[in-house]
């Protein structure tokens, strides 16, 4: 079996001899579902530049590009992993990140990718790649913003390397952990895993990959930025660095290129980030006779059969909200559950469990999920309340989050905005005009409206 670094060597050879085509353009990147990436089910048109760290001055420099992944010298147990998850080809993200996350010596990527393009198999796929598994000590550190984030990641990586004989952590709060972790590879958010360095029940010398995941998130959540700074410090200096981010702007950027300096760069196109194949609407309580809090649960009730078709999302900004909507909308026998941070963990491990397995239909949450949860079977996603940030300003990002949880993998999608007052409104079209996407007004005839969403899902 060829190395990896012996497959890069033959294309960078084919690459100056004339024999294959440096793949430095755009392309188009293929997201699959676990169900559908044997299919060409779904052309989507994601577009990535890539910056190589030591050769950015030269416009010709051979970018490397892997077609299968028979060509990145993958052990037989990692590619027996790959096609049971149904993966046929790598995606074209996958394409370009993996030859380069899996270079000798090892190089620092930074990552622009929204979820559903195949990210965390690719960073899944490095891991299980660089772990020397007769060594039973921690070697690879991965980072998630939240613990829902966390289980997921844990998932890939685990049924990715079933074939293998990789073991894994989970470093999250509640977590009944041993004394000391041995597991190859840790998941985890970044105070636990702080935490348990701290108390050396995770010796950090052996960690040869340290991934970020949701950068930007952790970003936005008090303290999780700089405790990710903070183990960067603990861990070896010649550790790799992978760092995920969905947005890019200065800040994300300047903590992105200090965390992982000197880095190989795939960012996507400003113009691509937007979430196309979902149709957008509002509904304007402002001018009805009833409170306009009474006027927006009444309209959520109304849709109730639409939240059900398949499943549903309801976004709102308190977590008490999240609660009383709930309460009042069970004690009407709607089977409903809720979500936030005020759960204990257990409780958010059951909630999440049971939505992701289809057992619960509509799911209210803050926002704690709006980012990296991949929930296939998701078709409308309600913003009961829209989204702002702590300032109280118009918050485009979560929003894209948000509504991205439904429309994915090519099924259509829908998003219900609720505005209630000028200040909503005036947050939804500074949304439109950042999006350069207008919403649609839906009548305040309940069953109009119902027609007009129900036509909207059906619609390809």
């Amino acid at each position: 079996m060829a190395s990896v670094a012996q497959v890069l060597s033959t294309k960078l050879e084919n690459l100056t001899t004339g024999n294959e085509s440096p793949s430095v353009d755009a392309g188009e990147v293929e997201v699959h579902t676990a169900e559908e990436r044997a299919t060409d089910l779904l052309e989507s048109s994601y577009s990535v530049e890539v910056k190589l760290a030591d050769q950015q001055a030269d416009a010709s420099s051979p970018l490397y590009s892997a077609k299968s992944f028979e060509d990145l010298g993958l052990h037989e147990d990692l590619l027996k992993g790959i096609y049971n998850m149904k993966f046929a080809k790598p995606s074209k993200i996958q394409e370009r990140a993996l030859p380069l996350l899996l270079q000798n010596p090892p190089r620092n990527m930074i990552a622009q990718s929204q979820s559903g393009t195949g990210k965390t198999a690719a960073f899944a796929l490095t891991i299980l790649s660089r772990i020397n598994y007769d060594l039973h000590a921690p070697q690879a550190l991965v980072l998630s913003p939240s613990r829902e984030l966390a289980r997921q990641t844990m998932e890939v990586i685990q049924e990715m390397g079933k074939f293998t004989q990789v073991t894994t952590a989970k470093a999250i709060k509640d977590e009944t952990l041993p004394s000391k972790i041995t597991s190859h590879v840790i998941v985890g958010t970044p105070g636990t895993v702080s935490d348990l360095i701290k108390r050396r029940v995770i010796d950090a010398k052996n960690i040869r990959l340290y991934v970020l995941d949701e950068a930007d998130n952790m970003l936005d959540q008090q303290g999780l930025g700089e405790q990710s700074r903070n183990l960067k410090r603990l861990l070896p200096r010649d550790c790799q660095v992978v760092l995920f981010s969905a947005t890019w702007a200065d800040r994300v950027r300047r903590f992105a290129e200090d965390m992982a300096p000197n880095s190989n760069q795939i960012t996507l196109k400003p113009e691509e980030l937007s979430v196309d194949g979902i149709k957008q609407f509002y509904v304007d309580c402002r001018n009805q006779i009833r409170d306009t809090k009474s006027r927006k649960y009444d309209i959520l009730i109304g849709l109730y059969s639409l939240l059900t078709v398949s499943q549903s999302i309801i976004f709102v900004k308190r977590r008490d909200t999240a609660d009383d909507i709930a309460q009042k909308m069970s004690e009407k026998h709607h089977a409903v559950v809720s979500l936030h941070g005020k759960l204990d963990s257990a409780q958010r491990d059951e909630v999440i469990d049971s939505f992701r397995a289809g057992k619960s239909k509509v799911l209210i949450t803050t926002n704690v999920i709006a980012r990296g949860i991949d929930i296939a079977n998701v078709n409308m996603v309600v913003n009961y309340d829209m989204p702002t940030d702590q300032d109280g300003r118009p918050d485009p990002e979560t929003y894209l989050h948000r509504i991205g949880r439904t429309g994915r993998f090519g099924r259509t999608g829908v998003s219900v905005n609720f505005v209630h007052d000028e200040r909503s409104m005036s947050v939804m079209r500074d949304i439109e005009e950042h999006f350069g996407r207008a919403m649609i007004a839906l009548p305040d005839d309940i069953d109009e409206a119902e027609e007009i969403i129900k036509k909207a899902m059906k619609a390809q």
